[in-house]
């Protein structure tokens, strides 16, 4: 656990969701693998993780890069999306430690809470919905609600925008390398929880901690 000291001043916190709420970002890609072993397509894994916390569109690009412009992507993922959502939909998609408890808690400090992913809205409000947490978020801003995906800054730059609140009042919990960029450049404070990625030297340069999950967190903010 690396914290670089507590500022008590904010306003906002802002979640990005898939790694964080849910977790979601390691059973995502063990549908992917099983449909790349299928289908033998190379390095999936490598693949994936280097689009970790990016939006769709980005992900086609960097997949059509990686793998070639014949590349059959929207039936794989497609197909992949399939699998993962006839598995999990309906609830059963697992919630990361100590979600609830922060979000009870934030909302009996009266702290503004939003949610900023690089998931469609309708996907996202769904999950959210069907754990029985959107009531949590005052705000969710979604990957097709803005023109730039993660690393750039807007989503979370919209967030902060819908909620009121400065950036710089404002913490930013992400897992991704991408989605802590994305949070920096938006001026904020990231914390990082990491998932599937690893904390790095320009994780620790880029955030004001890296804690390893939501309890930890909430003392963290308390």
């Amino acid at each position: 656990m690396e914290c670089k000291g507590i500022d008590e001043g904010f306003d906002a916190v802002v979640f990005d969701m898939d790694g964080v709420i849910f977790d979601s970002e390691r059973l995502v890609l063990k549908c992917w693998e099983e449909i790349a072993e299928r289908r033998g397509i190379p390095d999936i894994e490598e693949a994936l993780r280097e689009n970790l916390g990016v939006n769709a569109v980005q992900t086609r690009e960097n997949m059509l890069r990686r793998y070639g412009a014949d590349f059959p992507y929207e039936d794989f993922r497609k197909e992949a999306s399939m699998l993962f959502h006839e598995r999990y939909d309906d609830g059963r998609l697992p919630l990361k430690p100590g979600v609830v408890e922060i979000l009870e808690e934030l909302r009996r400090r009266k702290v503004k809470v939003a949610l900023a992913s690089s998931t469609r809205k309708a996907v996202v409000e769904q999950e959210l919905r069907d754990a029985g947490i959107l009531h949590y978020f005052e705000k969710v801003i979604c990957g097709d609600m803005v023109e730039r995906s993660k690393p750039a800054p807007d989503i979370f730059l919209k967030a902060c925008e819908e909620l009121g609140v400065e950036p710089g009042r404002s913490y930013a919990i992400e897992d991704s390398y991408n989605g802590v960029r994305s949070a920096h450049g938006a001026g904020m404070r990231p914390i990082m929880v990491p998932d599937l990625s690893e904390p790095t030297e320009e994780m620790e340069r880029l955030t004001v901690a890296i804690l390893p999950d939501l309890l930890v967190v909430m003392d963290y903010l308390t």
